[in-house]
């Protein structure tokens, strides 16, 4: 980088490979790192954890919610963008709720895992595997076989992570591809070398073969639904082959916990203690190379996976590949910046918001159908899963639209191969599966924001059939119902326009949250009565309109709060600022702001701006602002429908210094599938999308001096900020295209007919 220069991707000093290393902002380690309570120094629920990680508040977070279970939810992984698997180091052998792969405070490392881990509400692991090098003596369990590692010697970037393994002498290199990976594992003595394979099942019988004659171990690993469903088999297992390529095998055989069995060359039972082993002779300096590959769909076809996208040992190359792929995934936001830590933020907030949803069939397009009907399906494109909903409808989701809308409209293609394969659109999918979790009926909100994004590349169709489905019709059995088909409670809803207190939802899991699911769905009315409007179906529309002003029935009046209903109309005039049964995740204080398809109907119903403002100031003067969870990310852009939007700024601002920094512990908890991600990523840039399905986005406060968003029409939108600096927060003017900007709002199709926004910031 030209040191005469400020720190930007772009100045006319740099080399052409200068010019394009985005990669050198990633630090994958943010988010990784927990806080440790002393007095809880012990085992978290058996796992092989050395201290139970305690999450603390970061100031402006709720410190009265139980997030114990949520220290640190993002992983150093090499991976592809939106890949099937995460490539990590593994510091934690689980696949349990709440216990990530590797923690930033742990000092041993128990292997290299092939992670299908879900960054998001769910934080679990399933179908995952673990390879693990050793040198001199096996040692099979993770916890035993563990070696120090030093972070000084750990290099970890989203396409290559390095680590020497102090207790075998073992430099171990990893890359991949979106199903496969290539280790090169370079011994420095003269001795035995060891390569160890377990399925990390905490729940199932899982099972190990080895074909020493050709350096191969398979495997499967049943998949569980952890976090719902009680370990519920989610009807597919995730399978592996893992070979090593360069050596003559010498020896073979299984371990567990009662011992190790040389020449066995199968293995079933719990796979957390137990797996398989190759053994070899190793000269001093020799590299050891093993490749892997993983499938959701047979071992057959993980070694498909193989032959395809790993048919050789050319560690170099698939590594060049891969940065390539990421260069080309970060390069499609430039920002420049003389603060180092923006552009780290910024891009490693990009990396964050690749992972998931994922692909999840084969490269020949077979994957498990869904919900576990225990047949195979294709696709002749890419079939995603993982769709942490309920949190990354609000911006992730938006984001694509934005940068990546051919992939976008992939994914709402997914859930309506969900639909045709389910019978019902889902809720909350993760796992292949319907699930209980959480509330709303977000695939609303992410087709019409598509829809009206020009996103056009799915069954239009289709999905207003399945949107139909979701908002006015019961399942059947009470079984479809307690799976997670169908709006919850969606009876009471119509009946009274709300949901009283006294109904139970129905739901095994979350028999609660009647006023957050009642704010939630009206917004869901709300954009799916736009998409049904644009199709034609007017009378629907009407309805759905009409229903979108339900938020109304769960405003008290007599406080201006949401508040619980009973069903005989009364309030329960309950504290705000304490958490409440029927608010999910959060406290009425924070839910009243749930309203973002209507925020001047709000207004006018509190009794209009001035009162309006005084209660969300009220939030922010007494420390509830609760930027931690996804129910407050659209507050701080509120103001901007006031005549007070420079509150705007500051808030925006100060969030983004106080929750996100540039160390392993600069997020407080979960990133939720990359939501707290795109959040910063729109705010850095400068807007947000405050209602997402209405093609608008709300103004904040631009950190970067020039921004320019490559977009894959081949136009740029550019953001310039003059004068931006951590104390010029304020827009004090702009313009869009050199004409004042009369709002503070821009359309999706100015960003998307190219142009520039240019802010002039002080203090």
């Amino acid at each position: 980088m030209c040191l005469t220069c400020s720190i930007a991707l772009f100045c006319s000093c740099s080399t052409q490979s200068e010019q394009h290393d985005y990669l050198q902002y990633v630090n994958t380690m943010i988010g990784t790192g927990a806080h440790y309570s002393a007095e809880n120094a012990e085992y978290l629920g058996g796992v092989t954890r050395k201290q139970k990680p305690m999450r603390t508040s970061k100031k402006g977070d709720m410190g009265g919610y139980d997030q114990a279970h949520d220290p640190a939810q993002l992983i150093p992984a090499v991976l592809m963008p939106h890949g099937m698997t995460f490539w990590t180091p593994q510091t934690a052998d689980t696949e349990q709720k709440g216990i990530a792969p590797y923690y930033y405070a742990d000092d041993e490392i128990q292997g290299f895992r092939a992670s299908h881990w879900i960054v998001g509400g769910m934080t679990q692991d399933y179908g995952s595997m673990t390879i693990m090098p050793q040198f001199g003596s096996l040692t099979g369990d993770p916890l035993d076989r563990g070696s120090k590692f030093s972070h000084q010697n750990e290099v970890s970037t989203p396409a290559y992570y390095s680590v020497e393994l102090e207790r075998y002498g073992i430099q171990a290199e990893m890359t991949a591809t979106s199903r496969t990976a290539l280790f090169r594992f370079t011994f420095d003595h003269d001795g035995i070398g060891y390569i160890t394979v377990n399925a990390n099942s905490d729940e199932a019988m899982g099972s190990l073969q080895c074909d020493a004659a050709n350096g191969i171990i398979t495997g499967s690993n049943p998949a569980h639904r952890i976090y719902q469903g009680l370990g519920q088999y989610t009807g597919f297992d995730g399978h592996f082959v893992v070979e090593v390529v360069n050596k003559e095998i010498a020896a073979f055989g299984t371990y567990n916990p009662e011992g190790i069995y040389a020449g066995r060359d199968t293995i079933t039972g719990t796979m957390s203690t137990g797996g398989a082993y190759l053994q070899f002779d190793v000269k001093a300096g020799e590299t050891v190379y093993v490749r892997a590959a993983t499938s959701f769909t047979s071992i057959e076809k993980a070694k498909l996976n193989l032959l395809t996208e790993c048919p050789d040992s050319d560690f170099d190359k698939m590594r060049s590949n891969l940065e390539e792929t990421w260069q080309q995934t970060l390069s499609a936001i430039e920002v420049e910046s003389d603060d180092p830590e923006l552009l780290t933020n910024f891009y490693t907030s990009l990396y964050h918001a690749s992972f998931l949803p994922r692909e999840f069939n084969d490269v020949d397009g077979s994957y498990p159908s869904y919900a576990g009907n225990d047949s195979t399906a294709h696709t002749s494109g890419t079939y995603y899963d993982d769709y942490s909903m309920w949190d990354t409808y609000r911006a992730l989701h938006p984001l694509k639209c934005l940068i990546d809308p051919e992939r976008a409209g992939d994914m709402i293609q997914s859930l309506l191969d969900k639909y045709d394969q389910g019978g019902w659109l889902p809720i909350f999918p993760c796992w292949n599966s319907y699930t209980s979790e959480m509330i709303g009926d977000h695939c609303a909100s992410l087709i019409a924001d598509a829809y009206f994004k020009g996103v056009r590349n799915f069954d239009i169709d289709k999905a207003y059939e399945a949107l139909y489905k979701n908002a006015f019709t019961l399942p059947e059995t009470f079984e479809e119902y307690a799976e997670g088909k169908s709006r919850r409670a969606l009876n009471s809803y119509i009946l009274h326009g709300y949901i009283p207190v006294q109904d139970p939802v129905a739901d095994a899991y979350h028999k609660a949250e009647q006023t957050s699911r009642t704010l939630e769905y009206a917004y869901d009315d709300f954009v799916f009565a736009r998409f049904a409007q644009a199709l034609g179906h007017d009378d629907v529309a009407k309805q759905l309109f009409e229903r979108s002003q339900n938020y109304r029935n769960v405003i008290n009046p007599a406080t201006g709060w949401a508040d619980g209903r009973n069903d005989d109309g009364s309030f329960l005039n309950s504290d705000p600022w304490s958490f409440q049964k029927f608010i999910c995740e959060g406290q009425p204080c924070h839910y009243t702001w749930y309203v973002p398809h209507d925020i001047n109907g709000l207004m006018e119903l509190m009794g209009g701006e001035e009162t309006f403002v005084a209660k969300l100031d009220s939030l922010f003067e007494t420390g509830h602002y609760w930027h931690g969870n996804e129910p407050s990310h659209q507050i701080c852009y509120i103001y901007d429908y006031t005549s007070q939007p420079e509150k705007t700024q500051k808030h925006v601002r100060e969030t983004m210094r106080t929750q996100y920094a540039a160390s392993h512990d600069g997020l407080a908890g979960n990133d939720d599938a990359g939501q707290m991600s795109a959040w910063y990523i729109f705010s850095a840039l400068g807007f947000y999308p405050v209602c997402p399905g209405t093609p608008e986005y709300a103004i904040g406060s631009p950190v970067f001096n020039k921004a320019v968003i490559h977009l894959p029409s081949g136009r740029d939108f550019t953001i310039i900020a003059d004068n931006a600096s951590a104390e010029n927060i304020y827009i004090k003017q702009a313009t869009l295209n050199g004409k004042p900007l009369e709002r503070m709002f821009i359309s999706h199709d100015d960003i998307a007919n190219g142009g520039t926004l240019h802010c002039v910031m002080g203090k």
